[in-house]
This record gives structure tokens, C-alpha cells and sequence, in this order.
């Protein structure tokens, strides 16, 4: 090993301070996949090469017929001994996601919860907001430590979140995640960068906080406030959902005892959409001639 700490030879690499943080300036995104190329083999696994430097990725994780010039989509981070590797393995999160995650342990330092990945990904103390519990499971922002250059978490999410300048708008299909229940709804994350409200009254399915779902955006205030409705808009979603409806009809040998006079919960129990929605899907099949209308639900037009 030099006398910089940089390893000889293609090694691990075990950097720290100002030489880690000059890495990261690189092509590598640590705790992020990266599609690197085999630069050497040996029985203990293979080399990728990111034009700098050779990484790590252990036989175990080596995909089988891999050879010498092969590209592989890898996920890049630190293991227990600080040492930048690579995995095939995939996280249940990268840096930049907010995810809810499950604490395995917890010392006077922090908790560590696991992300799918044989090393857990570390909160800190300072990180938390009541304190962690082994088994609980916490909603956490995935982000890259400015000092150190590890993937921590942080469960203090909301100063990672703004509003002020927005990178959507109206009618966007979005991801969601459930962030906290509000008096007029749930407050949600939207797309890992903004802050939304999911009115009750577009609520038709069981949420709890850190479910994720894909939406849009409903509308847009003059304050950069945002309203999302789970689904795609409009026509894409009674697209979906007769999608749905067909699939359900063809499982029942063609009939449903449902239709546009049926209870609101028992549509919901059994298609999972709301009867406004449900309406209109039976509409837009009827007039395709999909489906028909009975005495007792509908059927499939033969």
C-alpha cells in the first residue's frame, strides 16, 4: 500500500477524509448501481473497472458465465471494514430514496436496520427523532454522508423535502410515498423531493405511513401546495382499471353480480376502485361492447 492509505495492485480499496472524498469526484456513485466493466477475475471473485480504479465483487455475488470484459450492473458501497464493494445483491433503497426499513439493532451510537444487503445501514443517534427500537420499523431518507462518503439514513426527513421550487406540475404521473395522517388527509412525499396532501376523499384502499403507490398530480396552489391523487389520470386510469374488471370477469366464468347499483364498499372490497370509477369503467366496456348489463351485474359479451 502506498503511503496515501490507496491500495496497490487493484485491491480493496480503504480510503478516508479528503482521498475519499476526491474518489467520490469520480465515475463511482457510491450507493447507487453502477454498470462497470470485468477487468480481471481470480478465485475470490472479480475486478470492475470505473475507469480509475478496480472494485471488488465477491465470487458469491459473481453472476454465473461472467468473463474478462463484461459489463455488470452492480450496486457500489462500503462493507464492515470501510472498504468500497460491490454486490449484485439489491437494497431495498438507494441514496436519495425514502423508504421505511426495520431496525435489527441498536447501540449507544445509533440503530441499524436492514436494507436487503448483508452490511445494515446505519442511523444515527443524532439522526433519529424519538429513538429506534430493535423490530420497529421506521420510515428513513437513504442519503450519503458528506464527511465520511457512507450511505446512512436519517429518519428526520422533512429538511430534505422542498416545495419552493418544484420539478412538477399539474397532471404528472408521480411516485408517492404515505408520510404522516392529517386532519384533512395524509400528508405524502412526492417523488423523494416535494410535499403533498392525499385528500380522505380520494382514499379507497387501506394506507399506512411509508406505503409507496404511483399517482398525479391533482393541483398546484399558489403557494407551491400540492394535492395527488393515488392512479393515473382520467382516461389512463379507467384504462387500468378495465384492465381489471375483464380480468375479474373472465375468473368467474364470465359474470359478476355487480354493477353501477352496487354499494360503494362492496365495490371497493371486491375491485378496489371507488364507484365513481367503477362507473365509468362500466361505461367505457359498455360502449366498446365489451361487456353487458343484467339483472343481476354484468357480463362478458361473447
Amino acid at each position: 500500500m502506498s503511503d496515501t492509505g490507496r491500495p496497490v495492485g487493484g485491491f480493496y480499496l480503504k480510503l478516508s477524509g479528503l482521498l475519499l472524498k476526491s474518489y467520490l469526484c469520480g465515475m463511482i456513485e457510491v450507493g447507487n448501481y453502477n454498470t462497470l466493466k470485468v477487468s480481471r477475475m481470480f478465485d475470490f471473485g472479480v475486478y470492475l473497472q470505473d475507469g480509475r480504479e478496480d472494485i471488488l465483487l465477491p465470487k458469491r455475488w459473481v453472476p454465473a458465465g461472467t468473463k474478462t470484459g463484461d459489463m455488470l450492473k452492480v450496486f457500489v458501497y462500503h462493507d464492515s471494514e470501510s472498504r468500497i464493494i460491490a454486490t449484485t445483491e439489491k437494497p431495498f433503497g438507494v441514496v436519495g430514496d425514502i423508504v421505511p426499513l426495520e431496525v435489527v439493532s441498536v447501540t449507544p451510537q445509533g440503530a441499524f436496520m436492514n436494507w436487503g444487503l448483508m452490511k445494515d445501514l446505519f442511523v444515527p443517534k443524532s439522526k433519529q427523532l424519538t429513538g429506534m427500537r430493535p423490530g420497529g420499523r421506521y420510515l428513513v431518507k437513504i442519503y450519503l454522508d458528506e464527511q465520511t462518503g457512507r450511505v446512512a439514513a436519517s429518519e428526520k426527513i422533512e429538511h430534505f423535502l422542498s416545495n419552493e421550487i418544484l420539478s412538477v406540475k399539474e397532471m404528472d404521473i408521480v411516485n408517492l410515498v404515505i408520510y404522516r395522517r392529517t386532519d384533512i388527509g395524509y400528508l405524502v412525499i412526492i417523488n423523494n423531493q416535494h410535499t403533498g396532501v392525499l385528500h380522505f376523499n380520494e382514499i379507497y384502499r387501506n394506507i399506512t405511513a411509508g406505503d409507496r403507490a404511483e399517482g398525479y398530480i391533482k393541483h398546484i396552489y399558489p403557494d407551491n401546495k400540492i394535492d395527488v391523487v393515488i392512479g393515473k389520470p382520467g382516461y389512463q386510469r379507467v384504462e387500468d382499471e378495465q384492465t381489471k374488471i375483464l380480468r375479474l370477469l373472465q375468473a368467474n366464468k364470465g359474470s359478476l353480480p355487480y354493477n353501477d347499483k352496487s354499494s360503494p364498499d362492496d365495490i371497493y372490497e371486491v375491485f378496489g376502485m371507488s364507484k365513481k370509477v367503477f362507473k365509468m369503467t362500466l361505461g367505457a366496456l359498455y360502449k366498446q361492447r365489451k361487456i353487458a348489463f343484467t339483472d343481476t351485474g354484468i357480463e362478458l359479451v361473447k
